[in-house]
C-alpha cells in the first residue's frame, strides 16, 4: 500500500460532511448531526490518516486476531490494502473513550475509476454492473468491536452511509458480505452452500444484475442442505431491501464464502427511510 506524502488524509471532492455527523445525546440538534440513538456514540468520516490508522487497528483485531485472516503485513497490527487510499472512512467512537469500534469504508464511483475498480472486482466479474457505475459506490471492510455489536452502532453507520448517498446523489451500494467457513467447530463450506441455497430462493436480484464469482465456492460438492442462520449483518441487510447478486466466492485469505450483494436507495423500506430521515 502508498503510504501517503503527508499526515492529511486526502477527502475526495465530493462533497462529505466536515465533522461528526452523529454527536453525543447533549448535540442532538446541532446541524448536520444524525441522531441515531440516545447512547454515547459519535459517527464521522476520517479527515486525516491517524483517523484512518484507528479504522485499520480495529479491522486487524476483528479480521486476523478474532478471525484468523491472513492479511498482508504492510504495518504491524494494522490491516491495509491498496484501496484504503481512494476510501473514505465512516468511524463510530465511543463517545467516552474515543476508541474506534465500528468501521466501515466506502469507494466512490470517482475514486474507483482512479484505483481502476473496486475491491469486489477482484471477487466477482461486474460486468453486467457496468452501466450503474457512475453512481454506484462499493463499502467494505465494515467490522465493529466485539464489545459494542450491538443495534445502536450498526444503525448509527447504516443511517450515516444513506445520509452520504442521499447527499451526493448517489443510489446504489455494493459489496461483498462474508459467511465464515467454521461451521459447527469444522473448517467447511456447507453452511455456506446451504445459506446460498436458501438466500437464491428469495433475495436473488433479477437476472439482469447476475455477476460470476472469480474463485467460486464449489456448491456442487457441499451440503447444501444444513438448517443455518445468515449472519447477523446479512440478515440487516436484507432487512434495508438488498438483493443477492449470484454464487458466493471463495476468499482463501479470509477463509470466508463472499456474497456480492446489491443495495439500492430506491428499495429501502418504508420504516427506515423514515427513521433514517427523523435522525
Amino acid at each position: 500500500m502508498k503510504e501517503l506524502p503527508n499526515p492529511t488524509f486526502p477527502i475526495s471532492q465530493i462533497g462529505l460532511p466536515r465533522g461528526s455527523l452523529h454527536q453525543s445525546h447533549q448535540d442532538e440538534s446541532s446541524p448536520g448531526s444524525t441522531k441515531i440513538s440516545k447512547s454515547a456514540i459519535k459517527v464521522s468520516w476520517a479527515k486525516h490518516l491517524d483517523e484512518v490508522r484507528d479504522a485499520q487497528r480495529l479491522r486487524y483485531q476483528v479480521f486476523a486476531n478474532e478471525m484468523g485472516a491472513r492479511l498482508p503485513v504492510t504495518m504491524a497490527g494494522h490491516d491495509i490494502d491498496l484501496f484504503d487510499d481512494y476510501c473514505e472512512h465512516l468511524l463510530v467512537r465511543d463517545g467516552q473513550s474515543g476508541e474506534v469500534i465500528g468501521t466501515y469504508r466506502v469507494l466512490t464511483p470517482a475514486q474507483s475509476k482512479r484505483v481502476g475498480g473496486t475491491y469486489t472486482d477482484t471477487e466477482f466479474d461486474l460486468t453486467r454492473l457496468r452501466f450503474m457505475r457512475e453512481r454506484m459506490v462499493e463499502l467494505g471492510r465494515s467490522c465493529v468491536h466485539a464489545d459494542h455489536r450491538h443495534g445502536g452502532v450498526i444503525l448509527a453507520l447504516w443511517g450515516a452511509l444513506f445520509e452520504f448517498m442521499s447527499r451526493n446523489q448517489l443510489d446504489t451500494m455494493i459489496g461483498c458480505a462474508s459467511i465464515p467457513m467454521l461451521h459447527n467447530g469444522v473448517v467447511s463450506g456447507d453452511a455456506a452452500a446451504s445459506m446460498w441455497k436458501q438466500l437464491a430462493k428469495t433475495n436473488l436480484a433479477s437476472i439482469e444484475f447476475h455477476v460470476r464469482p472469480r474463485l467460486p465456492l464449489p456448491i456442487d460438492e457441499l451440503d447444501a442442505d444444513l438448517p443455518v442462520e445468515p449472519p447477523a449483518l446479512i440478515k440487516g441487510y436484507l432487512r434495508l431491501g438488498a438483493k443477492i447478486l449470484g454464487a458466493p466466492a471463495w476468499d482463501p485469505d479470509f477463509n470466508t464464502a463472499d456474497l456480492p450483494m446489491m443495495m439500492q436507495v430506491k428499495d429501502l423500506p418504508l420504516r427506515y427511510r423514515k427513521h433514517f430521515a427523523g435522525a
